[in-house]
């Protein structure tokens, strides 16, 4: 065999031998260097002893680089890991205990320090209670008929409404008892129409007070798809706490919820009373109840009197008048329409539309003064009053001459014909 064939069968078995690693101390042959003709000299190296240097030896850490032992080693970098940790357990504990704990007692401390201030921040409302007399009752029905006497087939007074404020007055006899309207009318409803809880009409209790302009609403157990709790009439007052979009949330006598519509509400502040508006806003409210049932002195859509719709209808456009014919005869001023200088007869053009007049009996006799019924004029020629069967409560087309004009005893106007903004 050839010299170079031995050299060639060598390194083929040299491909699968293990590269031979130098051992330490032995001696490592030299790497070939490439030495530039004309090496560069730079500035930040003239200091340097290129004779003394010596590579890898350690350095002194708080020396060179102002680091202390721990912060030079593992450890100490895994103990102020452990010490963030706890340093945040610490931090939320503490937020925890101040929500919970130390903020609801500062909300009843804090104030004081600002008592006479008017930092609105920190100013506790007040809240005066009006009802915390045991003798305040409730009405819990939608309508309760108030009773000359503690029987039903006494004279109807008058009716209170649902959410109502009424005096306990003393307990009477066939499940009635007597009790005070908030105007003074005194008569006998059933016992089981009231509540003694008054939270309901409470006004400090509350974010919003809300009148029924309509002739009726629907509260509903659910702002929607919920079901009928109750069927409140025009004037009912509620308050409530929370306003949605279309929706309220009221309190019920009880301590329950439920929700109205806002269409057709009135929404006030708490201890708002509702501003006075035009005559043409009382009389749409009375032309809702156009064709209603008639029910002596009732005052809602599902049993109504003329002097009934008069009391409704003013309270929600902001005039306050008493609920009985007799008392709504003196109430506003009174109009005296002059008669025609030919005929006599009373110029009817001179009734607006908004006055009330109160009508002698149609078999009166001569010089009778006493009130026998009542009439809202609507338009010119137009009067909202009793059905002759007295069935029900209708429009009635009336002209100079007329029967009507001759029974007139008074004339009242309580609204003003100029529209109030």
């Amino acid at each position: 065999m050839k010299k170079s064939d031995k050299k060639d069968s060598g390194s083929l078995f040299k491909v699968f031998e293990r590269k031979k690693q130098p051992v330490v101390g032995e001696e490592v042959s030299p790497k070939s260097i490439r030495h530039l003709e004309r090496p560069v000299k730079l500035p930040f190296l003239a200091d340097m002893d290129e004779g003394n240097e010596q590579y890898g030896s350690a350095e002194d850490m708080q020396d060179k680089w102002g680091l202390s032992e721990k912060q030079a080693t593992l450890g100490g970098v895994r103990k102020r890991k452990l010490l963030g940790l706890i340093i945040a357990v610490a931090v939320f504990i503490f937020l925890l205990v101040g929500v919970f704990y130390i903020l609801p007692r500062l909300s009843n401390i804090v104030p004081d320090f600002f008592k006479g201030t008017n930092i609105e921040l920190f100013a506790k409302p007040v809240i005066n209670l009006e009802f915390e007399d045991s003798s305040y009752r409730v009405v819990i029905d939608s309508t309760v008929a108030l009773m000359s006497a503690p029987e039903a087939s006494s004279d109807r007074i008058a009716e209170v409404l649902f959410n109502e404020p009424v005096t306990y007055i003393s307990p009477s006899r066939n499940g009635y008892c007597k009790i005070k309207t908030s105007d003074g009318l005194t008569g006998y409803v059933k016992d089981s129409s009231l509540i003694d809880e008054t939270d309901s009409i409470e006004p400090d209790n509350h974010q919003f007070k809300l009148i029924v302009s309509d002739p009726s609403k629907n509260i509903m157990t659910h702002a929607s798809n919920g079901t009928l709790i109750k069927k409140v009439m025009m004037n009912t007052v509620l308050y409530g706490d929370i306003k949605r979009e279309g929706v309220y949330q009221v309190a019920l006598p009880g301590g329950t919820i439920g929700w109205i519509g806002s269409s057709g509400v009135i929404e006030l502040s708490p201890r708002a009373e509702t501003e006075e508006v035009s005559s043409r806003y009382f009389v749409s409210s009375v032309l809702t109840f156009v064709n209603a049932e008639y029910i002596k002195n009732g005052m809602s859509i599902d049993g109504a009197s003329v002097n009934g719709v008069v009391y409704v209808s003013a309270e929600v456009n902001g005039i306050a008048i008493p609920r009985t014919m007799a008392e709504q005869a003196k109430a506003g001023v009174e109009v005296i329409p002059e008669p025609d200088a030919v005929t006599g007869e009373i110029m009817i053009d001179q009734i607006l539309p908004g006055d009330i007049l109160f009508l002698s009996s149609p078999k009166k006799s001569s010089g009778d003064k006493e009130i026998y019924e009542m009439a809202v004029c609507t338009d010119t020629g137009t009067l909202f009053m009793l059905s002759p069967a007295r069935t029900t409560v209708r429009l009635r087309n009336f002209e100079s001459g007329d029967e009507i004009c001759n029974r007139i005893i008074t004339i009242r106007r309580v609204f003003s014909s100029v529209v109030v903004n």
